[in-house]
């Protein structure tokens, strides 16, 4: 009875094998493997960015914006920031709602200190979930463009809603 066992289950490895990985050695398989990889990375770079008119937005510094937010409600801005990283900071809050289940929000670094990072947590910056899956890659240090529209000023900060990103220089891989 054991024997018979120990059989069906040889029998149904085999089976799962072949059926997983029909006429591959392992070689095969991660050679399959990479090339499905790359192609899925060219698909993301391939995806199309939503179209802005550049022009339509005022080029400002991040710093002053979070110290004038007033100057620049219902605006739309570009600025050039550092990626920080992705967070939930402020989402959700009533008075500029943007709920979770759609956006994700991030962090730049302060642009006024160069000895050290600072997240610049003042600005609420939001990017739709579909865009955001786009640049899932974004390291802290990349450099990036920001093309935003000013929703709101509650609690005296600005809160950003990004209709575009792009990253103008990626940080070199730590090895």
């Amino acid at each position: 009875m054991r024997i018979k066992k120990i059989i069906a289950c040889l029998m149904m490895g085999v089976i799962i094998g072949f059926y997983t990985n029909p006429g591959y050695t392992a070689g095969e398989t991660q050679d399959v493997q990479k090339a499905n990889t790359q192609l899925e990375a060219s698909k993301k770079e391939k995806q199309v960015l939503p179209k802005i008119d550049e022009t339509q937005y005022q080029n400002v510094n991040s710093i002053d914006v979070v110290n004038n937010p007033n100057n620049y409600l219902n605006k739309k801005v570009k600025m050039d920031a550092t990626f920080d990283k992705f967070s939930t900071l402020g989402l959700d809050y009533k008075q500029a709602f943007r709920n979770s289940k759609d956006y994700i929000s991030f962090l730049i670094r302060r642009n006024d200190v160069v000895d050290h990072v600072i997240p610049l947590s003042e600005m609420k910056l939001f990017l739709k979930r579909d865009l955001a899956e786009k640049f899932i890659d974004l390291e802290s240090g990349d450099k990036v463009q920001i093309f935003g529209h000013v929703f709101s000023n509650a609690l005296g900060d600005p809160w950003i809603e990004v209709q575009s990103l792009k990253i103008t220089q990626k940080m070199p891989k730590k090895k």
